[in-house]
């Protein structure tokens, strides 16, 4: 795997921070939750292909729900994409859900458990 060029970090910044305003201000489909983030992006050094990973505060309906959503909103994004961004080519976006906010919120709702139960422990022996 090749490490990205600053060009193409700069081009990944740019589609996510452009991506972040469409998804949140212009798209008015109900099925997509207003808790919505674009976590990461990775654009082909080609500007064919791009992946947006999405995050979604909520259940797991409404992160089916908000995908869903934006898959159907596909082509109208990537239009807006091209009017903000001043690419060669618009990439074909893909939209992928990640889990990694919500992992970490369990993760750490976990270890405060563990804290608090080993706390416990060293209040009961003392």
């Amino acid at each position: 795997m090749h490490k990205t060029s600053h060009k193409g970090e700069r081009v990944n910044g740019e589609v996510q921070r452009a991506l972040s305003s469409i998804i949140s201000h212009e798209i008015k489909d109900p099925r997509i939750s207003p808790m919505t983030s674009v976590t990461d992006v990775n654009v082909t050094p080609d500007l064919k292909y791009c992946k947006v990973f999405i995050s979604v505060l909520g259940d797991e309906d409404a992160a089916a729900d908000t995908l869903e959503g934006l898959n159907s909103g596909k082509g109208y994004i990537r239009r807006a994409l091209a009017k903000e961004v001043n690419l060669r080519n618009t990439p074909e976006l893909t939209f992928v859900m990640d889990n990694s906010i919500s992992y970490g919120i369990e993760m750490s709702k976990r270890i405060d458990e563990v804290m608090k139960d080993a706390e416990q422990r060293t209040d009961q022996e003392n």
